[in-house]
């Protein structure tokens, strides 16, 4: 199987190839500039591989949650390249991806979402599952304070929520006790979005894949910004828990 796959959901523009057995990756900051560098990445990549675009069973790519311009940046360029080389996509939740990475059993994952919010999803692996995960707790928004209890102890946590002291702070409280290990400063790569697509691909067919048109991203908020007052209250809040 050779399959493409992009992770640009935070300031890494990540690109990764499965070529068989075979990976090739390439992870750079890119700050703002993922529009930018995104295509000669790529290319550069196929170049190592030696493949083309038209020899690809399939584009996975990372559906968010994360940055609104990222993830809309990722999953446009999916679609465009899918729909050009007549291929179907595989979209891959951000969360899911990161629990991958740790290469834990089970996994707690926090994402900063900012105004005092996470992006919070709780995975265990399944042999039974597809993409070899079950989720525990689906991709959610919440404050840390409102996040739902978790059953059992030996949670390996990862996600920029604990590279953030306050959020990080509330988090080991909220599940003291039940946290084994925290992985930081961790950020989501297309290789892990590449395994887990292709585990799905070989696992339950090229069917589970989805036509281009009918990719999104993973947004979950619908607000993306605070009005002043908002920001105010948020800032005041933030203070007094400092203190």
């Amino acid at each position: 199987m050779n399959l493409l796959a992009l992770e640009t959901s935070t300031e890494r523009l990540s690109i990764a190839i499965l070529r068989d057995d075979e990976s090739f990756a390439r992870d750079v900051d890119a700050g703002q500039r993922h529009s930018e560098l995104a295509l000669p990445l790529m290319h550069e990549l196929l170049a190592e591989a030696r493949l083309t675009l038209r020899d690809f069973d399939a584009i996975a790519f990372g559906q968010g949650p994360g940055s609104f311009t990222g993830v809309r940046i990722g999953c446009g360029l999916a679609q465009g390249l899918a729909l050009g080389i007549g291929k179907s996509l595989v979209p891959v939740h951000t969360q899911m991806a990161l629990a991958e990475q740790t290469g834990e059993e089970q996994v707690l994952v926090a994402i900063d979402a900012r105004m005092g919010e996470i992006y919070f999803a709780a995975y265990r692996r399944d042999e039974t599952s597809p993409n070899g995960w079950a989720a525990v707790v689906a991709p959610m928004l919440a404050r840390p304070e409102a996040l739902p209890l978790l059953e059992g102890n030996d949670w390996c946590t990862v996600g920029s929520g604990f590279d953030v002291p306050l959020l990080s702070d509330q988090l080991m409280t909220r599940y003291h006790g039940q946290i084994a290990r925290v992985a930081r400063d961790v950020l989501p790569r297309a290789l892990d979005v590449a395994h887990i697509a292709a585990r799905q691909l070989r696992t339950a067919g090229m069917s589970s894949a989805i036509r281009p048109e009918h990719a999104a991203p993973l947004y979950l908020r619908n607000k993306v910004a605070m009005t002043i007052d908002e920001r105010r209250e948020h800032h005041a809040a933030k203070t007094i828990a400092v203190s």
